[in-house]
């Protein structure tokens, strides 16, 4: 049994901490929220004790610690963490800023401790089915990959404020799934972006509806399309063209159950939201960690995942602002 503490009890944390306590590998120790009465109602659903965050660092006894509090102390305390000997996982991203990620990979590369990062999405069943039927050279060469994610609805306008923009809060896991795909690192960055879906995104200075086209050395294109309003539920389709043919994942429905009639084929509606399409996904992502704790064997994705992914966020904030394209540096 691995003894896992959970730092943050919000809707992600929550999330990982239902997991973390059915998990037959795990022995959930203690959680910690910075707010109190958030913490207490979670530890009382799942008979986990509620501890303050120091405790839990200097408790010898706890070997791993989820970081899924909010973005700006995920570099701190995976740092502290790490400095405790401590195994990290951390949710997306270490931080919004490329260079603060850096100098925190070089403490915890300096501490020896594990780091993960939680790009869920390599996780999900059929997302990892493609990449693995890719690579065993299915649809030849890679050309072209096509990502089309769109949220149901936009976050609250003052979430917006905080997010570090649509291309490094929303766009980050696509990124991420790209240079998944691709099996090679991006080069070139264009970027543009509106605010179609409401006005108030705008004046925050943000855009709710993007794409992306990212180029790699060797000429191959990913294709990155996001909205914040899907009316028709959480739109998540991928499609790799190479030179044998195509592989493509679908959105998931509710049900398989379809009606033929007069009016034509009709389906369920697709998953509400991340939550519900990725419920497989974050089950195997934690089956992932512990077992590298326990094993030793090195987690992935890896700190230097999510600084690449950073950078190409940054690179398509920037191409946007400037109507640019933008070189990704070594």
């Amino acid at each position: 049994m691995i003894s896992v503490a959970l730092l943050g009890a919000g809707r992600i944390g929550a999330l990982h901490a239902r997991n973390l306590a059915a998990h037959p590998k795990a022995h959930f120790a203690a959680l910690a929220d910075a707010v109190p009465a958030t913490a207490e109602k979670l530890g009382q659903e799942l008979g986990v004790p509620v501890r303050g965050v120091d405790e839990i660092l200097a408790d010898p006894g706890i070997q791993a610690v989820m970081v899924c509090t909010s973005t700006d102390t995920h570099a701190e305390l995976i740092e502290r963490a790490a400095a405790a000997n401590k195994a990290v996982f951390c949710e997306k991203p270490v931080d919004l800023s490329s260079e603060r990620i850096r100098a925190c990979l070089d403490r915890v590369s300096t501490s020896g401790a594990p780091l993960m990062i939680g790009f869920n999405r390599r996780f999900d069943p059929h997302l990892s089915e493609l990449q693995r039927r890719l690579r065993e050279g299915e649809a030849g060469e890679i050309e072209m990959v096509t990502i089309l994610s769109r949220d149901p609805a936009p976050p609250p306008v003052s979430y917006i404020e905080r997010s570090g923009g649509l291309f490094r809060d929303m766009m980050i896991h696509d990124f991420d799934m790209a240079r998944f795909l691709l099996g090679e690192e991006p080069v070139e960055v264009h970027a543009v972006g509106s605010s179609l879906v409401d006005p108030a995104i705008g004046r925050a200075g943000d855009v709710d509806t993007a794409a992306v086209l990212l180029k790699t050395a060797a000429g191959r294109i990913c294709q990155i399309s996001c909205s914040r309003r899907s009316p028709y539920g959480y739109d998540q389709r991928i499609e790799v063209h190479g030179s044998k043919g195509m592989l493509r994942a679908h959105n998931i429905h509710t049900s398989t159950v379809e009606l033929a009639d007069a009016g034509g084929f009709r389906t369920a509606p697709v998953m509400d939201f991340f939550l519900e399409r990725y419920t497989p996904a974050y089950r195997r992502e934690l089956d992932h960690f512990l077992y590298c704790v326990a094993s030793g064997a090195p987690p992935r994705p890896t700190g230097e995942d999510g600084l690449r992914a950073q950078m190409l966020a940054d690179a398509a904030t920037v191409a946007h602002q400037t109507g640019q394209p933008q070189r990704i540096p070594e």
